[in-house]
């Protein structure tokens, strides 16, 4: 390496997710690492970037400063176009305008975050965008005038023809880019829009070697006062459209044994959970969220089990599923994802249930008691694809230098 890791993470000021988290573990797996957050950094990754002797900087130099002021604007504009076109009255066209304003908007900021790496660390050792637009790649590149690798999570908004143009027009920015799709099928779905741009297959999220011990076990479920023989599970994170809340809610429904259920996240539906304080089988406790790290062992550190359900044919990288494994508590998820599936089958710390089941869900959920699965063991990291994160940071050292090798 011949200068500092630069992390870029322009949602590090959010809690929630897993990107403070791997923001957090790859920069104390490579000391003097340099991390751009234009928006700044929770409380809880600050403190710990800070002690792991990392670099935290928002937008650094007069082109950064221009970059983000425009960056600001336009999600502005943005945000007020939604408001105005968020009726159905109004034609397609139109009511995807700010979706489309929201990209360049995404662009500029990375732009804004790869021109301050450049002024902080004109030699880096790599240059990562960790949580990239899905579109743009070769603008950010040309824009923010560094070569970089990004991680494209997902496909939220596709491109209309501006934003195809100006693709277009900075196509020749793709060769200073490398993309890194968490899962196949992401790179399957996005990849084809891009075939200039070259991309890789890499898990995003890391383990940072940290799973919960015995007393925080006993300390988080006496929180919760969840008694020994009892049995819990918690459902994290917010309640988004890839989420199968309903196959949940009438799996509820159908238990025959008690279940504590512990509901961790933001945004959450209270309608919904009305109805499941009102079950028989079931006793609610909510931590509304987003939450810190501290919090989060909490809520696993309570359950037998974490669940995870998503609708069919969601390919995306799943951070709860990751951060099962890391944090050592055993999984029951879906089996939305085939990939995901088969590396799960036949793991005695994994209950996988037909997605979109709800029979299916409230039979595993009975066979707890009975059958409860084992923790994780240690190669269950290696079952999901989880790196270390030192193994993380030379990863993307060793391909930037691939990328910086195949332009120059």
């Amino acid at each position: 390496m011949t200068g500092p890791l630069v992390l870029i993470e322009p949602y590090a000021h959010r809690l929630g997710g897993h990107h403070q988290h791997a923001l957090v573990a790859i920069a104390q797996a490579g000391p003097g690492t340099v991390v751009v957050a234009p928006y700044g950094v929770g409380a809880e990754a600050d403190t710990a970037l800070r002690a792991a002797g990392a670099l935290v900087a928002g937008p650094v130099g007069p082109a950064a400063r221009v970059l983000f002021v425009a960056a600001n604007t336009a999600a502005v504009l943005s945000a007020a176009g939604r408001r105005v076109f968020a009726s159905r009255r109004w034609p397609t066209g139109l009511r995807r305008a700010p979706h489309q304003i929201t990209l360049l908007a995404r662009c500029l900021i990375e732009a804004a975050c790869l021109r301050t790496a450049r002024h902080i660390a004109p030699a880096p050792g790599a240059v990562v965008v960790l949580s990239a637009s899905e579109a743009l790649h070769g603008a950010a590149a040309l824009l923010g005038g560094l070569p970089h690798l990004r991680f494209v999570h997902e496909g939220v908004t596709t491109e209309d023809a501006a934003v195809r143009l100006l693709g277009r027009l900075a196509r020749p920015g793709e060769k200073r880019v490398l993309a890194l799709y968490p899962t196949a099928a992401v790179r399957d779905q996005l990849a084809p829009a891009f075939p200039r741009l070259p991309g890789e297959v890499r898990t995003f999220a890391v383990d940072d070697g940290r799973r919960l011990s015995e007393a925080e076990r006993k300390g988080a479920r006496a929180a919760f006062d969840i008694p020994a023989g009892g049995r819990a599970v918690c459902l994290v994170g917010g309640w988004w459209p890839h989420k199968d809340i309903d196959v949940i809610d009438a799996a509820l429904t159908q238990l025959k044994e008690p279940l504590h259920l512990v509901a961790c996240g933001h945004p959450l539906d209270e309608a919904v959970l009305a109805r499941w304080r009102d079950l028989p089988q079931v006793r609610l406790h909510t931590v509304p969220g987003p939450v810190s790290e501290k919090v989060l062992r909490i809520v696993y550190g309570a359950a037998d089990a974490a669940l995870v359900a998503r609708h069919r044919e969601v390919g995306k990288e799943s951070g709860l599923v990751m951060g099962t494994v890391r944090h050592g508590v055993p999984l029951i998820v879906s089996d939305h994802d085939p990939d995901l599936t088969a590396r799960l089958t036949g793991q005695d710390w994994a209950r996988v249930f037909p997605a979109e089941d709800p029979d299916g869900l409230a039979d595993t959920l009975d066979r707890l008691t009975a059958d409860p699965p084992n923790p994780p063991g240690t190669d269950a990291a290696d079952t999901v694809g989880l790196p270390p994160a030192d193994k993380q940071a030379a990863f993307l050292t060793d391909t930037y230098a691939r990328l910086l090798a195949k332009e120059y």
